[in-house]
């Protein structure tokens, strides 16, 4: 499982058929619709435009940021403002130079191509992506042996648009051959209220003001965490609370997942609890830490570290992850007072 599928889980359950219909309901489908990345939408309609102005196909575009954002929403937003197509492929699912060059030379003009996870991609397959987005053509070798010759396709212009949630991996070749980057951070309280009441609208959920609040200051600054939390909360407030979802219901319902007021879940807590009680709060290497705690390192790294240090809980050092006072403050810990095998740094 990658760390992108382990984020879809983050509120306690797997994607259930029903669950992915309900995504695509709720996704946006034009830029208006989307709330928040302010500085994004404003930079991607002004060049949505211009290229439909001139009638040119858009430059390429790279979506980077932490998994439930909605770099995969942005894509189809673009596709849908371009008027235009949409094939749709992942970094791991091209394994061979072959599969890239059929995707692409069977694209029409003007498509737009999304790969998720493109920091995944093979090196060998990469290689097919360079003249195919700077000079829309790519070369591939007929025969074997020294009968074997090389041939130059044409291809249709078009977007390539990539998804990523680790930008440092990729190379440099790849990243410079992007036209437009947007990287997507977390929301505030506030937009994740609205992108919550606008869900329970479509849903048709009974949420009050309080219970929205309640919701999105524990959705850890994730749509899609807002989301999967919003459809357990009404499960809860359909069989306890007579549908309507208020302050305390949602409270109740937070109770119930185990999701504390910082939006932490049950994993969070022993990522930092293993740091402060074995550890005597770090540092701890990443390896050392996801055996700890019986989780992949990947899934560490790219799911729950980024929440854990844009709240102050979390710090990563040369020698490894260390707790804040900030989060021993939260346990309800006291400074050194870890009895594992760690170095204490308080």
């Amino acid at each position: 499982m990658t760390a992108e599928e382990h984020s879809r889980g983050l509120a306690g359950e797997a994607l259930s058929a029903e669950d992915k219909a309900l995504d695509l309901t709720l996704r946006p489908r034009t830029l208006a619709e989307f709330i928040g990345q302010s500085a994004n939408k404003e930079q991607l309609r002004i060049f949505i435009e211009a290229a439909k102005n001139r009638g040119e196909v858009l430059d390429h575009v790279l979506l980077s940021g932490p998994p439930g954002l909605g770099k995969t929403t942005l894509a189809a937003i673009i596709s849908n403002e371009l008027g235009v197509n949409t094939r749709s492929t992942s970094g791991p699912a091209l394994e061979r130079q072959g599969d890239l060059a059929a995707i692409l030379t069977n694209l029409e003009q003007n498509e737009v191509l999304f790969i998720d996870e493109i920091h995944r991609l093979p090196r060998t397959v990469e290689e097919i992506l360079y003249p195919a987005m700077e000079d829309f053509q790519i070369d591939i070798i007929i025969g074997k042996g020294p009968g074997a010759r090389d041939v130059r396709l044409p291809l249709p212009r078009f977007t390539l648009i990539g998804a990523t949630t680790r930008v440092g991996l990729m190379t440099a070749p790849l990243l410079t051959r992007f036209g437009v980057s947007c990287r997507l951070d977390y929301y505030p309280v506030d937009e994740m209220e609205q992108i919550v009441n606008r869900a329970a609208a479509i849903l048709k959920i009974s949420v009050d003001e309080t219970g929205a609040h309640e919701i999105a200051r524990r959705s850890r600054g994730t749509p899609r965490v807002a989301n999967r939390l919003l459809k357990r909360v009404r499960d809860y407030a359909e069989v306890e609370a007579d549908n309507v979802v208020t302050g305390d219901v949602a409270a109740s319902a937070m109770e119930m997942l185990q999701i504390d007021d910082m939006g932490l879940d049950v994993l969070d807590q022993a990522v930092l609890t293993a740091i402060i009680d074995k550890f005597s709060g770090g540092p701890v290497g990443l390896k050392t830490l996801a055996a700890a705690v019986g989780e992949e390192p990947d899934t560490l790294e790219e799911v729950y570290e980024p929440y854990l240090m844009q709240i102050g809980f979390l710090k990563r050092t040369p020698r490894g992850r260390v707790a804040t006072p900030r989060a021993l403050k939260h346990l309800g810990r006291e400074p050194g007072g870890g009895g594992g095998e760690g170095e204490s740094l308080f």
